[in-house]
This record gives structure tokens, C-alpha cells and sequence, in this order.
């Protein structure tokens, strides 16, 4: 019953005391970025959500548009500005989600939501992580977020689908809010964001 109805009660409710709760913060946050970005304070970008259907996810922009002399964006490390890393830390940049959540497009916890261009490259286990609508949290982020390989994320994702229950969405809410407390996992080992999946040679 939480799974089929409850559930989507519980998202749109939190949703709303989230973003009464955090309306300061994410005022204050617009504003520094319109200003820090030329205007540009929210990053909307096509993600895979449940069904494998397209929507856009809305984030706090935290990169700027710098470019190469081809016209190709730099690294996300040397577009990462001072301001995006705080915002970043803090998990700022995920509130904007809140609106996909009330949308409906999100939950407050699942899978995360990943780029269109992976859809293919999943293996028929993988893929099952969009049998739930994605998360703004979930389980594999607070056991490792991007710190662990793109095969365990989803491993721990596929878990959460088949387990899926008001008691683990309490855990996984209550482990999240530590994890923003200490700023943990927010960067890979080797890259300023998490790499980009390339399938896995398992699967």
C-alpha cells in the first residue's frame, strides 16, 4: 500500500514542509548564482525516470560555461566555480528538485536520476532501478554516493527496488541528513563530479 499509494502522499507532503523549510536558503542561493553564473542560477537537463521515460530535472547551477578554443565545454574541475563547491557541499543544488517531486517526476527517495545517453548501456538488471521514480536521495547515495563504482551504485539501487518500504525510506532520509551534516561523497576519487558510465564489463 506505501509502495501503490502512500508513498506519493508522503512525497508531495515533505515536499512542501521541505521547501517551506528551506525557502531562505533557497533564495539566498538563487540570488548568489544569478549573480556568480550571469544570470543563470538553475541547470535543466533530460534524465531517465520511471518507465525509462524523459523528463527534466531542475538543479542549482553550480557550473559555469566556460569552453575550449573548439567550442567544447572544459572539464566539470575547471568549471566548478568557489560558489558551486559550497553549494554543492551543503547539497544546495538539490533543492530546485523539490519542484520534480511535486511535478511528479521524482521522489524524495529512489534511484537517482542519470543522463539519457546511459539508457542504453544498462544490463537487464541494471535497468530495473527505473522500475520506481527516481530519487533525490536513495540508497546507494547514502552508502557511498560517488565514491563507489557505477556497478555497485547500481546494486544498491536495484535493492532499494526490490525492498522498497516506509521503513527503509525513513533510514535512507535520516542517513541522508547525516551525510549532508559532514559534506561526505560528494566527489569521486578521481574526478570533481562522478565519471561517466561506459557500461559495465559485467554486464
Amino acid at each position: 500500500m506505501y509502495k501503490r499509494s502512500l508513498k506519493r502522499v508522503f512525497d508531495i507532503g515533505g515536499a512542501l514542509l521541505l521547501l517551506g523549510i528551506a525557502s531562505p536558503f533557497f533564495a539566498v542561493t538563487w540570488l548568489l548564482l544569478l549573480i556568480n553564473n550571469n544570470g543563470k542560477a538553475f541547470f535543466v537537463q533530460p534524465r531517465i525516470g520511471k518507465g525509462n521515460k524523459v523528463f527534466k530535472v531542475i538543479k542549482f547551477k553550480t557550473m559555469n560555461d566556460r569552453r575550449d578554443k573548439t567550442g567544447a565545454l572544459l572539464p566539470d574541475e575547471d568549471r566548478l566555480t568557489a560558489l558551486g563547491t559550497f553549494v554543492r557541499k551543503s547539497s544546495l543544488d538539490e533543492l530546485p528538485q523539490l519542484l520534480n517531486v511535486l511535478k511528479g517526476d521524482m521522489s524524495l527517495i529512489g534511484p537517482r536520476p542519470l543522463l539519457v545517453e546511459y539508457l542504453p548501456l544498462y544490463s537487464k538488471e541494471q535497468i530495473r532501478r527505473h522500475n520506481v521514480l527516481p530519487g533525490i536521495t536513495g540508497w546507494a547515495q547514502v552508502n557511498g554516493r560517488n565514491t563507489i563504482s557505477w556497478e555497485q551504485k547500481f546494486l544498491y539501487d536495484v535493492w532499494y527496488v526490490d525492498n522498497l518500504s516506509f521503513t527503509l525510506d525513513m533510514n535512507i532520509l535520516w542517513l541522508t541528513l547525516k551525510k549532508i551534516l559532514v559534506s561526505e561523497g560528494i566527489n569521486s576519487a578521481t574526478s570533481a563530479t562522478m565519471e561517466k558510465f561506459t557500461g559495465s564489463t559485467n554486464a
